[in-house]
């Protein structure tokens, strides 16, 4: 065939696929050879690549088909990225495309990209569990080392992709069936755990949920991973992740609903088994995914596992009473049914998944480590299975993408630069990276992580970074109050642990006065900010003995002097917020005190000419109006008068600790009491003129008049909170609110 013909054929095909033609598609492979290898769009790909991204299933099994009965060798096109229609059947994770490919020729898994990326690594990577496996069973059939597929240029692993990307269902597999990637560490030294250990939002103590969504969040049933069963090829397929329509997915939930809080009362009243065994058969038939857990709570009376903790706690203590039951399954209901609830409910349920099975993960990773101990001085680690030497070597990839291990001699040699699932020693850009992970766990707040090594591997305590910081120092420098009062709860570290200094002879006082370039904690306004990190260090102060702590570091600088200078700039931006808020409230503050004088003076109704006494002194919305706007004249002068103090303040580091905040609480408190006072005042006067023609009129009215103040106040009502919390808490926290993503 010539060029013009077989560019002709390359442009025909390329309309026919965007048109979505693809009987005519199919029509061509059959009768022209020619189009099985045609390349039709710029990145180099061919009409399979564009029918397989498309999700054309049975048209992919066609021209697999059709591409067999000529060249096999056809399916092994590679786009520019080196991509073959394998690779993109595991990144889309269809099944029966990566089977149809797979079965029809077997050396594709071995494939590379321009990356290193294997189509097993891609699955993985795209978090495609079924597609994963099914490619597993049929790598492992016609390989014999497959863990040559299971990395990439990088060095990251399947089992760094899986949890990269939070597929912790696929990464528990991967652990299952690749052992030994547990301890493989990428180019830049990090383990599987290291990444773990820095994924703050996968773990409960680093997340903070509202009071009701933590009503949710202990209501809900989430199963821990198991086993997959041997995969299955021909597996029966269904539609969708669950056996009903998307649109009636507010049923099922309000159905799942009333299921989880029917089963809490199970062991109490056991009259209800019969009908909680038929909501289990219900959700044997939708596939619903905590129908396990459900059974063996209701017919059984076991424990649900709710917690990566290793142990079984029930799902609602002996100490609950009936009425926080019931509660929750109310909430909950009225959460399905208005609204956002389903959605919401469906936010919550994820991110206890997430919680509860990556607390597995990190199990199974630690446990998986144990055949690795530290020697006396807590940092190079023992390896005592010289087997397994081979599979932690080093690696290599060699110009067809094949990886080649270095032998054990080599790797005697390199010993220095082990790493192991717990301790590393890698030379990175020139420069020995220490950090375990049990310092990035303590450094990111990770509490669970951090218990579990101690428990394990208790000389970790002893681990140190680069610039010598241990555990503790790393908490207090990354302001991390829930570890350190964990860490302050093992008396016997007070002797050792907290009186290290780093390697410029910071003391745990001194990286409490010191302030990096991020912000600390997750808290609007500089001067709140500024009020918590003062709480902060005086919290630290206070916490052990005065001698523990350096009075000078190597710069002969003292905890208090760093403080002023790291803080120098947060002192200047708090002090303008101060400033503009002081002054927009004061504002407010002035005209209510100038109504409310105008109002205080004013008698609704007149008085007596004779004897001066108001003519309406015995109706009791008199009453009502004379001492509310007595109220709203005293509360303005006084929340004015406040504000006037900030603006004349000095602004010095010791005001923002409790003077400032407290004046400001003060203010606004006597602000918001002003509103109301003047509010009811005007109402209450006013309400005589319109008692006899709009009396049922008169409330609607009145609501319309105060909504724009209203507003003012009710957009004040965060901060104010937000002050009464910092102000009054004694140790501040990461986040002031809930956080669902």
């Amino acid at each position: 065939m010539s060029n013009k013909e077989m560019e002709k054929t390359n442009k025909r095909l390329f309309k026919l696929c965007m048109q979505g033609k693809w009987e005519k598609v199919v029509e061509m492979y059959k009768n022209k050879k020619q189009a099985h290898t045609a390349k039709i769009t710029r990145t180099g790909d061919t009409a399979l690549h564009v029918a397989i991204t498309d999700g054309q299933d049975e048209v992919v099994q066609q021209l697999v088909t059709l591409i067999c009965s000529v060249d096999k060798e056809a399916l092994g096109i590679k786009n520019e990225r080196k991509n073959t229609a394998l690779h993109f059947a595991a990144s889309m994770g269809s099944v029966k495309m990566c089977e149809c490919i797979a079965s029809a020729d077997a050396s594709l898994l071995s494939v590379r990209n321009v990356d290193g990326e294997t189509p097993l690594f891609l699955a993985a990577l795209h978090g495609r569990k079924q597609a994963f496996l099914c490619l597993h069973y049929f790598h492992i059939r016609v390989a014999n080392n497959y863990y040559s597929n299971c990395r990439r240029n990088d060095g990251d692993t399947i089992l760094h992709s899986a949890i990269a990307g939070d597929y912790f269902d696929l990464a528990f597999q991967i652990i299952h069936l690749y052992e030994d990637l547990v301890n493989w560490v990428n180019e830049c030294g990090f383990s599987p755990l290291h990444l773990l250990a820095s994924k703050t939002s996968a773990f409960r103590s680093s997340s903070r949920l509202g009071r009701l969504e933590t009503i949710v969040y202990h209501g809900i049933l989430v199963n821990e991973l198991e086993v997959e069963p041997k995969y299955q090829l021909h597996p029966p397929t269904k539609k969708g992740k669950c056996g009903y329509p998307e649109n009636y997915e507010t049923c099922i939930n309000l159905w799942w609903v009333m299921k989880n809080s029917a089963s809490v009362v199970t062991n109490k009243f056991p009259v209800t088994r019969f009908l909680i065994n038929k909501f289990i058969e219900i959700d044997r038939t939708l596939n619903r995914p905590d129908l396990e857990a459900s059974q063996q709570t209701a017919t059984n009376g076991t424990k649900t596992k709710s917690s990566g903790s290793g142990r079984s706690p029930p799902l609602f203590p002996d100490n609950y009473k009936s009425c926080a039951d019931f509660f929750k399954f109310v909430f909950m209901t009225m959460l399905v049914i208005f609204g956002r609830g389903s959605s919401r409910i469906q936010k919550i349920r994820r991110k206890k998944e997430k919680h509860v099975w990556s607390a597995q993960i990190m199990n199974e990773l630690l446990r998986r480590a144990s055949t690795y101990e530290y020697d006396d001085n807590g940092n190079n680690p023992l390896q005592y299975l010289k087997d397994k030497s081979l599979e932690t070597a080093p690696y290599s990839f060699d110009k067809s993408g094949d990886v080649t291990f270095a032998s054990v001699s080599v790797m005697e040699e390199q010993q220095s630069s082990t790493i192991t699932g717990l301790t590393q020693h890698k030379k990175v850009d020139g420069k020995v990276n220490q950090e375990t992970p049990l310092l990035i766990a303590a450094k990111n707040g990770v509490t669970e992580m951090v218990e579990k090594i101690l428990e394990l591997f208790p000389v970790a305590i002893h681990d140190m970074d680069a610039k010598k910081k241990n555990i503790v120092l790393l908490a207090i420098e990354n302001r991390q109050p829930h570890l350190y009062e964990l860490l302050l709860k093992r008396k016997i570290l007070k002797e050792s642990l907290f009186r290290k200094v780093d390697n410029e002879g910071n003391s745990a006082l001194h990286l409490a006065a010191k302030l990096g370039e991020y912000k600390p904690w997750l808290i609007p306004g500089a001067a709140l900010q500024m009020q918590w990190e003062i709480k902060w260090y005086f919290f630290v102060k206070e916490s052990m003995p005065p001698h523990f702590f350096g009075r000078y570091n190597k710069d002969y600088k003292t905890p208090r002097e760093i403080f002023s200078e790291t803080h120098r700039e947060m002192v200047k931006s708090g002090g303008e917020w101060l400033n503009k808020t002081s002054e927009s409230c004061s504002l407010v503050a002035a005209l209510i005190a100038t109504v409310a004088f105008a109002t205080s003076t004013t008698v609704p109704g007149g008085v007596h000419e004779s004897t001066g006494i108001p003519t309406l002194e015995d109706r009791p919305a008199f009453n009502v109006f004379a001492i509310s706007s007595l109220i709203a004249l005293c509360c303005s002068v006084t929340s004015l008068a406040l504000f006037l103090s900030i603006l004349t303040s000095r602004y010095q580091e010791q005001d923002f600790g409790k003077d400032l905040p407290r004046k400001l609480i003060f203010g606004l408190t006597s602000l918001f009491m002003s509103i109301t006072s003047m509010l009811l005042s005007f109402c209450a006067g006013h309400f005589f003129m319109l008692k006899e023609k709009l009396k049922n009129a008169a409330l609607p009215v009145y609501a319309v008049i105060c909504l724009p103040v209203t507003l003012f106040a009710l957009a004040q009502f965060p901060l104010y909170f937000d002050l009464i919390r910092a102000t009054f808490k004694k140790i501040p926290h990461r986040s002031y609110k809930a956080t669902l993503l």
